[in-house]
C-alpha cells in the first residue's frame, strides 16, 4: 500500500500551465491560416462584437461591429461580408478564405459567446436585399 500526497498549488499551476499551451496551440493554428485577420477576429470575439439575427423560420444573419464602429451584416450560409477586406482580399486577391468578421461569427459560435436577437422574416429579406445592392 503506497500514499500520494498531492500539492494542490502545485496541480493548479500545472493546469494553468496546460491551458495555456493550448491556448497558444491554438492562436497560432488560427494565424497559421487565416494570417492577420485571426488576431483581429479575436478582438472582436473578446469585445462581443458578434450578434446573431435569427427568425422564427430559421434564417441566419449576424451582425459584427467591426474595429472602427461600423456595423457589418454578414450572412455566413453563403460565406459573405459587405466590408472592404472581403472584398479585396477574398473575392479579388483570392488571398484569404474569409474577412476577420466571418471568422469571428465563426468564433463566436464555436465558443458560444454569439449574442443572440430574434428578428422576422421580413427583417432577414431587407438584411438581405441590401447585401445584394452592394
Amino acid at each position: 500500500m503506497f500514499t500520494v500526497h498531492l500539492n494542490l498549488n502545485t496541480l493548479s499551476t500545472k493546469r494553468v500551465s496546460l491551458t495555456s499551451q493550448i491556448f497558444f496551440l491554438m492562436f497560432f493554428s488560427l494565424k497559421f491560416v487565416f494570417g492577420p485577420c485571426a488576431l483581429q477576429a479575436l478582438d472582436l470575439v473578446d469585445q462581443r462584437s458578434v450578434t446573431c439575427l435569427s427568425s422564427s423560420s430559421g434564417r441566419k444573419a449576424f451582425q459584427v461591429i467591426g474595429g472602427s464602429g461600423r456595423l457589418y451584416t454578414c450572412f455566413v450560409s453563403c460565406h459573405y461580408c459587405p466590408c472592404p477586406a472581403f472584398a479585396y482580399t477574398v473575392l479579388r486577391r483570392n488571398e484569404g478564405l474569409l474577412c476577420k468578421h466571418i471568422l469571428a461569427v465563426y468564433l463566436c459560435q464555436a465558443i458560444g459567446v454569439t449574442q443572440q436577437e430574434s428578428v422576422s422574416d421580413q427583417q432577414i429579406q431587407v438584411l438581405w436585399n441590401e447585401r445584394q445592392e452592394c
